[in-house]
């Protein structure tokens, strides 16, 4: 059974439809992308899954139905990183950080959580009373992912973190997501404009096109897909 299953998902913002019947699903421990030009759902897909959008069809998280509010989906275990990052720039890095647990009673193990994090990404501690606004794009970007980790969630949505960042920071961040999948069993839908590092470090991939599916498959095999390829990879 897939940990998320969506079968024929439309959404709609006022009167205007952004989905049109869309079907995927990710399983347990899996990284799946999405992938699509501007205006393709992939946006409204993620806003979907976690309540912030009116739509309609089924989605079933861990087997059952997903309720249509953020909190309700956020207290089943969905956490969404949105585009822009979304830390809170007045807050410090740790007010940041902290905010990440706000939903969890288990003071011990998020202090363990804590630790752990820092161990990874020393500089969290280290600047721990900086405030989040005055960061570099890249290292809000890391504190965003470090925050959605706090809340140790059962499901990771990121929606565009490649967005305005250096490639080599890019490069960085996806590391970490690929060691955290590998070494902690996190599952991740990611949408991403950049192709190429998606289909890298994901194991299947949808591809949408003006809010339907156009393609789906193994992320090896949509690298040597024509059309991928030459809209999407560059070659």
């Amino acid at each position: 059974m897939p940990l998320l299953q969506l079968t024929d998902v439309s959404a709609r913002y006022g009167q205007v439809r952004a989905l049109h019947g869309v079907s995927l699903n990710v399983e347990q421990g899996e990284v799946v992308a999405l992938l699509g030009a501007n205006g393709a759902g992939k946006t409204t897909t993620l806003r979907a899954i976690s309540g912030m959008v009116s739509r309609s069809g089924e989605l079933r998280f861990d087997g059952s139905p997903l309720g249509r509010s953020p909190e309700g989906a956020a207290r089943r275990g969905i956490t969404h990183v949105p585009e822009g990052r979304g830390i809170l720039a007045e807050l410090t890095v740790w007010e940041n950080l902290t905010m990440g647990a706000y939903l969890r009673r288990d003071r011990k193990a998020v202090k363990t959580d804590l630790d752990m994090i820092c161990g990874e990404l020393p500089w969290l501690r280290d600047r721990r009373g900086q405030q989040a606004g005055t960061l570099s794009g890249g290292e809000q970007q890391m504190l965003a992912l470090a925050r959605a980790r706090m809340s140790r969630p059962r499901l990771l949505l990121l929606d565009e973190p490649s967005l305005g960042l250096a490639p080599l920071v890019v490069a960085e961040f996806f590391a970490l997501v690929q060691r955290l999948n590998e070494s902690e069993g996190l599952t991740v839908l990611v949408v991403e404009q950049n192709a190429n590092i998606a289909l890298d470090v994901s194991s299947r991939a949808y591809l949408l096109e003006v809010g339907r599916v156009a393609l789906s498959g193994a992320s090896d095999e949509l690298k040597q897909h024509e059309g991928i390829r030459s809209s999407y990879l560059g070659y």
